[in-house]
């Protein structure tokens, strides 16, 4: 069972809130799912939903949690980071101990705050930004996805080492997370002395990038690294290759969304993303694969195993405290591994990944993608 709550229903919190604590029972443990479920970004929310689901009917139907079945709360936060805060206090509220998500790196840094103070176990399968943890000193935030310096290296040395071009341009959304990522990128790639003739951020949302086109002809980029999401990485290769720009195209996580496909049209041929290794090929993995097949879900998304495996590891954590006590959980956490669809994961004091695999894989226009060989 889902119970999904939107921003607009942000005035009728309380009352959903009530509802909703009359109807959840004493043997349910419930675990929110923050993240975009309105707006352009939507398709990302839904990855994550889609592991999240599969691995609570999975572990429900193998008994549960000590004894107790889970439940999943839908709460939608757009993407947003002025809504972080306002789903965080509401999964507080709602006296939910535990979060997958958020999902975009500037709501999950506007939402640990108030998860950390307020000793709610929050696991994110898809923020990257280094900035959700460093320097916060965090007891309750964890990821189940590397982190943009671990990325944003794997990007740079596979241009320089692979791609070998002449002249990147690197651009960037202006936000956490892409400005992030192109940020690391572009320091990697100079490390590495490939030329890097323009850094420069765009505005997210607009619908013509005629005026950056035509500067990417000018500086003489033959590569272009964009970090950020697919609505605008799909205008950019659109764009440029209706203007003629000469030159190939390559993003983080965020670009590698089948909806690229629908806004880029035959220009997205050929466009280099990373994203998390593909763990469905691990014959480990064939159960886990069939659970989500059986339920017409793809499991081979960017974040649907990473989702699947921030509730293994939220059970894994109930198990080991024995008990539903989100302090006593991110305390077996931070001092265990979890063995999971992506690997036996284990985490740092600050709650990252001590490791984590990023591939490169070729885009197609067709909606299907290729590890890069």
């Amino acid at each position: 069972m889902n119970v999904r709550f939107t921003p607009m229903a942000a005035a009728l919190g309380l009352a959903a809130g009530m509802m909703l604590s009359s109807v959840a029972h004493a043997d349910t443990i419930r675990i929110a799912i923050a993240g975009p479920f309105t707006g352009a970004l939507t398709q990302y929310g839904d990855m994550v939903k889609e592991g999240v689901d599969t691995a609570i009917e999975t572990i429900n139907a193998n008994g549960g949690v000590l004894g107790n079945k889970l439940e999943a709360v839908v709460i939608d936060d757009g993407c947003e980071p002025k809504q972080g805060p306002v789903v965080a206090n509401r999964v507080v509220n709602e006296k939910i101990h535990y979060v997958v998500g958020h999902v975009c790196s500037g709501a999950t840094i506007a939402a640990t705050p108030v998860y950390n103070n307020e000793g709610v176990v929050m696991i994110s399968p898809s923020a990257t930004s280094p900035l959700v943890t460093d320097g916060k000193n965090y007891d309750m935030i964890f990821r189940t996805i590397g982190r943009d310096d671990q990325q944003g290296p794997a990007a740079a040395e596979f241009i320089a080492q692979k791609v070998k071009p002449k002249a990147v341009a690197v651009l960037h959304d202006k936000q956490s997370y892409g400005q992030g990522i192109a940020t690391a990128v572009k320091a990697d790639l100079e490390k590495a002395g490939i030329k890097v003739v323009l850094f420069e951020g765009i505005n997210a949302g607009d619908s013509d990038y005629s005026a950056v086109i035509t500067k990417l002809k000018s500086s003489g980029a033959d590569f272009v690294y964009y970090g950020g999401y697919h609505p605008e990485m799909g205008l950019l290769l659109r764009q440029g290759a209706e203007q003629g720009l000469q030159a190939k195209f390559m993003g983080p996580e965020g670009v590698g969304n089948p909806d690229i496909n629908a806004i880029a049209g035959p220009a997205v041929e050929g466009m280099l993303v990373t994203l998390p290794a593909d763990f469905t090929s691990d014959p480990a993995n064939a159960s886990v694969v069939k659970a989500f097949k059986d339920k017409n879900r793809n499991p081979g998304g960017a974040f649907q195993l990473t989702a699947y495996s921030a509730v293994e590891a939220i059970a894994a954590g109930i198990k080991g405290a024995g008990k539903d006590d989100p302090a006593k959980v991110a305390a077996w956490l931070h001092g265990h591994s979890v063995k999971t669809p992506i690997g036996d994961i284990a985490w740092n004091k600050q709650g990252d990944l001590k490791s984590f695999k990023f591939d490169v894989f070729t885009w197609h226009a067709d909606g299907s993608k290729s590890v890069f060989k």
